[in-house]
């Protein structure tokens, strides 16, 4: 759907330069110039980032200086189903919501573009003497409307009217992809949910009688246990973030680690190797865990409990490639496929691999490499996002 939408967004800002371009060909006195054409587009792409995050009208009032600028009309205003949220240009302080603007949008029932030849405004002092009111619509339904106002009398031209849809067309694109943006981080959301009650009961109960078993004998180091189970147990049924950094990932692995030691005692051997410069890359929240988790159930406790696990990260060119390896009994090559797809997977990989690729892009699925008797790697690689970018580029659209 982000894909669909993103190819749709560069379409529409070709055709909305391209409908300017055909606009000022169409006016004799115009000179077009590579200028102008350079104009349309910088106000075509600016508009792109106000309204990503819903049409409100803190994001509307960011917007409509860029789409007067776009359509070259005396003014523009933009509103929802309701009420107009923002306006620019001439004449903003004669047209009030009370007044003319009501008028107008009361016509805006429809999915179909309105021209108003003739503006009657109760300000004589207005200067705006025509409109034209194009429907906003996304996932099928009409959000709003986008009010394009003219200092003239009657009709505006036929490539005037093309500009003014193809700006419509672009407002809607954009306030649909805040719309599959939020319905992403629902489904996010619920996949977490759904990731979380399929932590193993087993690894709880242990955990447990390895605190206990160690109360008498040594308790510095059941109190030590029981700290690191609280912090797991917090971080596991959070609510919140959906994306974390990889550093926070790996703090969380290393407390279920400790827990698995203490069950396995000196028969689980663990290397962490995850440099600093690797920690601050963002992550799907609870996506290293459960490759790690699989790799002690299905690498480790299938051996009696003796075996290794390794957990490892890199920069490659502007990627983390994060590998998490055991020494267990591999996994058939005509079962990976399976393994991915959730058929006796183990806890949560068809999950990781889900979100890894819905919220980054199929070239980052993840990966499961085996060799049959020696052992299982889970490849899992992340964009190196940090800080701003990261949440602009997740927040915005992946």
């Amino acid at each position: 759907m982000d894909l669909a939408l993103g190819v749709g967004l560069g379409i529409g800002i070709a055709a909305i330069v391209a409908a300017v371009w055909r606009a000022l060909r169409a006016q004799p006195t115009a000179g077009i110039s590579e200028a102008a054409m350079q104009a349309a587009l910088h106000a075509a792409t600016t508009t792109l980032p106000h309204l990503r995050k819903g049409l409100t009208a803190r994001n509307a009032e960011r917007a409509v200086p860029h789409l007067r600028a776009l359509t070259g009309a005396a003014a523009i205003a933009l509103a929802d189903t309701r009420a107009v949220l923002a306006i620019d240009g001439e004449g903003r302080d004669q047209v009030r919501p009370g007044d003319l603007l009501s008028r107008l949008l009361a016509r805006a029932r429809d999915d179909r573009l309105h021209i108003v030849p003739r503006l009657v405004s109760s300000d004589p002092s207005c200067p705006l003497r025509s409109a034209v009111l194009a429907p906003l619509v996304a996932q099928g339904k009409r959000i709003g409307t986008l009010i394009a106002f003219y200092r003239t009398v009657g009709r505006p031209s036929h490539h005037e009217l093309r500009v003014v849809q193809e700006a419509a067309s672009l407002v809607s694109a954009q306030v649909e992809l805040s719309l599959v943006a939020a319905q992403e981080e629902r489904v996010a959301q619920a996949e977490l949910r759904a990731l979380r009650a399929q932590i193993s009961p087993h690894f709880i109960y242990n955990a447990l009688a390895a605190v206990a078993g160690d109360i008498h004998a040594r308790p510095e180091e059941a109190r030590d246990l029981l700290t690191d189970f609280a912090e797991f147990t917090r971080y596991l049924f959070r609510d919140g973030r959906s994306y974390v950094t990889l550093g926070e990932e790996i703090e969380h692995v290393e407390r279920y680690l400790r827990l698995e030691q203490a069950r396995f005692r000196h028969s689980l051997h663990v290397t962490v190797d995850v440099p600093s410069d690797t920690r601050g890359a963002v992550v799907p929240a609870m996506s290293v865990q459960p490759l790690v988790e699989n790799a002690v159930r299905h690498g480790v406790e299938r051996q009696a409990g003796r075996g290794r696990v390794a957990i490892s990260a890199q920069i490659v060119g502007g990627d983390v490639e994060l590998r998490v390896c055991d020494d267990g009994v591999g996994i058939e090559p005509e079962r990976l496929e399976a393994v991915l797809a959730g058929a006796g997977g183990g806890i949560g990989v068809s999950n990781v691999d889900a979100r890894l690729r819905a919220t980054f892009g199929e070239r980052y699925a993840l990966r499961i490499e085996s060799d049959l008797g020696a052992g299982t790697t889970a490849v899992m690689t992340v964009p190196n996002l940090r800080g701003e970018i990261a949440e602009r580029e997740l927040a915005g659209s992946v």
